[in-house]
């Protein structure tokens, strides 16, 4: 069994059936890793505790319904097991192995997926056909081959770790519900250090940061209060009058 050809066949057959919700798909995801454990074996059981997990799944009714879904849509056999003790038989359906195209073969269904993942605004690198000069798109994927988005490969590290202006920290801690005078105490600490942390490694998001710097002043400001009513309350403790006549006799 070719991991990566199983893979893609169930892959396409998601993109065109419309009868799947997440949940199904999540389930099938669950039960192919079992199946890739017990190396494709032609049978295998499962235990439902196991597979709602993997799969995230809270509901018993919801997985019983999916299962049963997949089973009717072919891409399963289940067979329930009565025995506590012993789990679900499952035979998983090999999609897709019958009509695969031939090594290096031209397959339509996959330059659709493949165009879908390809990121937008990027040219495809092409040859002609000298026979019938029509272009040759290079990235037209063979049979066994994974479908693989470029988008996380062209992607730009972001450079902008610090704010743009005090101006941008005020109106981001304004949106929080906290004033000016906050914003600006955090700016001007962390720009006198030159946007770094204590252990001079440069700030990653400073929004994160500036979150934090906002919960723990509130985490400070609601300590002060409880400790200024316990000191009231010690202070007050005898209920004495502190308005006094010394001069009555005793």
């Amino acid at each position: 069994m070719n991991y990566i050809k199983l893979l893609n066949a169930a892959f396409e057959k998601f993109y065109f059936d419309d009868r799947l919700n997440p949940t199904h798909i999540s389930l099938y995801m669950a039960l192919f890793q079992e199946w890739n454990s017990s190396r494709f074996a032609d049978e295998l059981y499962v235990n439902r505790r196991d597979l709602m997990r993997c799969a995230k799944i809270g509901s018993k009714s919801t997985y019983h319904r999916c299962i049963v879904d997949l089973d009717a849509w072919q891409y399963l056999s289940y067979f329930p097991s009565n025995n506590p003790y012993k789990g679900s038989k499952i035979k998983m359906t090999i999609i897709g192995t019958s009509d695969e195209p031939g090594t290096g073969q031209y397959n339509p269904i996959l330059e659709q997926l493949a165009e879908q993942y390809y990121p937008r605004g990027v040219p495809l690198e092409e040859h002609h056909n000298p026979k019938n000069r029509q272009a040759v798109y290079q990235h037209r994927p063979t049979d066994g081959q994974a479908l693989v988005s470029n988008t996380n490969n062209n992607k730009q590290e972001n450079n902008i770790k610090q704010p743009k202006g005090r101006q941008v920290v005020i109106l981001f801690f304004e949106e929080k519900g906290f004033d000016a005078d906050e914003a600006k105490k955090f700016y001007e600490h962390y720009q006198t250090r030159s946007w770094q942390t204590s252990d001079g490694k440069p700030i990653r998001d400073w929004r994160s940061l500036a979150t934090n710097w906002m919960d723990r002043t509130e985490l400070f400001e609601e300590e002060n209060k409880s400790n200024k009513k316990q000191a009231s309350q010690i202070k007050d403790n005898l209920r004495t009058t502190k308005s006094k006549d010394y001069g009555q006799p005793l």
